[in-house]
């Protein structure tokens, strides 16, 4: 913990600044990654302004560098500690690059609309957009209006522009969800297995977490009301990881404890647009009456995740909690990707790229089974499948999992297990085909297939 003293004559910005570089010089190593901005505006009520000006300075001397889209480490540099010259640290390894990685959530780049995007944006980009003032803390109102008009139609949420908040991906949604209600309430219920990131944000913020199990249909709902869950986090439509859907009936239930105990539910529909058997499976915000759920959706898996635009749709209740949050005074996500992504939605472009990754997902989706179905004949089982942008598999036989992954990584193949990112206690593997072109996904499995058949026992 820092000392901040706000009566001091030291200005904030310089005490932390002060703070960090001791930090810095006396306990961290090279490459140690320093708390984000956020998180230290968050902790001791600073705004995002002071520190910035102090990890600023700490930049310009040398002490940090910044890695895109990962945050401020701690540089190699010399420097005396009471008389006795410290050596730097042997450089970080660089990063190993994998010759086939079947991370469960990469997109394709080719399939990017990039000449649309540029020219969206150059149109975004004109006279008529302010970029010397701040914009709605909230998100534009032109893409608010689009979001609002999209899932009206395609997912059945009940909503208007005024409810939606356009937040920096996931991870901001829920950390801004968390502050909000943090004085309302304290128990937060998670789905065993269930996403990481939900579960650690709500722990960084100090609530106490209630893991209720997944069923053949979803949340275990008896073994939420035996908890002491307030605020439930739920993948209802497809969970992650094990890919079951709530029932309509399970979901009507759910609605009415939640509303009989004046508890919580967050929705997350991370990726309801990418079904490939079935329709699409309507929201459950679309079925709730008494303003219970927060509804989280993103545009990372239909259209990029390099973007980094999510999107959330508050229950009216919690309207002026945002409104009087600090929160709310400045956007999350820079404007000119706000318009751009507004006409890009409003102009009809959405709808056709989505029709179209349905269609080429949909492709490798079956392209991938139907490896599987011959190069594996019956040593596997298929847990999830059908949706999204992996297929979740285990051995249906005595499988050597030590060789397995010693000649996956001998072959330069990057593996994704359930367990890792979501608790479950089933050594199951999370098989992306979204990043892959057909042709290499060809590749890829026959090389994964061959390791696969040695290691059966």
């Amino acid at each position: 913990m820092y000392h901040l003293d706000a009566d001091s004559t030291t200005p904030l910005h310089r005490q932390l600044y002060e703070a960090l570089k001791s930090e810095i010089i006396q306990q961290m190593k090279v490459g140690d990654k320093l708390p984000s901005i956020r998180k230290i505006s968050t902790l001791y009520n600073l705004s995002k302004t002071t520190v910035e000006r102090a990890f600023a300075q700490l930049y310009a001397e040398g002490y940090i560098y910044s890695r895109p889209k990962s945050g401020y480490f701690v540089s190699n540099f010399h420097f005396e500690v009471s008389g006795a010259k410290v050596a730097p640290s042997t450089p970080l390894p660089t990063p190993k690059s994998y010759r086939y990685d079947f991370f469960p959530a990469h997109l394709c780049k080719e399939d990017f609309p990039r000449k649309l995007w540029k020219r969206l944006q150059n149109k975004a980009l004109d006279d008529s957009l302010d970029m010397g003032s701040y914009h709605d803390g909230q998100g534009e109102s032109i893409l608010r209006e689009a979001i609002a008009v999209y899932l009206t139609t395609s997912r059945g949420v009940v909503c208007s522009s005024e409810q939606i908040i356009i937040t920096h991906g996931f991870s901001d949604a829920m950390e801004l969800l968390a502050k909000l209600v943090k004085g309302h309430y304290h128990y937060f219920g998670m789905e065993s297995p269930g996403y990481h990131v939900a579960r650690r944000t709500f722990e960084a913020f100090e609530y106490t977490i209630c893991n209720i199990p997944v069923k053949a249909d979803g949340i275990d709902l008896e073994a939420l009301q035996d908890s002491q869950a307030e605020v439930v986090y739920i993948t209802p439509s497809h969970q992650y990881p094990t890919g079951a859907s709530m029932p309509v009936a399970n979901r009507l239930a759910l609605l009415h404890y939640m509303h009989k105990t004046g508890g919580l539910i967050i929705e997350d529909d991370y990726d309801s647009e990418l079904t490939y058997t079935t329709r699409p499976i309507p929201s459950l915000q679309g079925l709730d009456q008494h303003d219970r759920v927060v509804y989280m959706g993103t545009f990372a898996k239909s259209l990029s995740p390099a973007l980094r635009v999510s999107y959330m749709v508050l229950p009216r209740h919690l309207l002026p909690l945002f409104k009087e949050s600090y929160d709310a005074y400045f956007p999350r996500v820079n404007i000119i990707t706000q318009q751009t992504l507004a006409y890009f939605l409003s102009d009809g472009h959405y709808d056709k790229h989505l029709r179209k990754m349905r269609t080429l997902n949909r492709k490798k989706h079956n392209l991938m089974l139907q490896l599987f179905k011959t190069h594996l004949g019956n040593t596997y089982t298929i847990l999830t499948q059908g949706g999204g942008l992996a297929i979740l598999i285990m051995p249906s036989v005595p499988f050597d999992w030590v060789k397995f992954k010693t000649q996956c990584e001998a072959e330069s193949i990057k593996l994704y297990f359930a367990k890792e990112r979501s608790g479950g206690e089933f050594e199951a593997l999370r098989m992306g085909f979204g990043g892959f072109s057909e042709e290499a996904l060809v590749d890829a499995v026959e090389v994964f297939c061959s390791i696969w058949q040695e290691c059966v026992l």
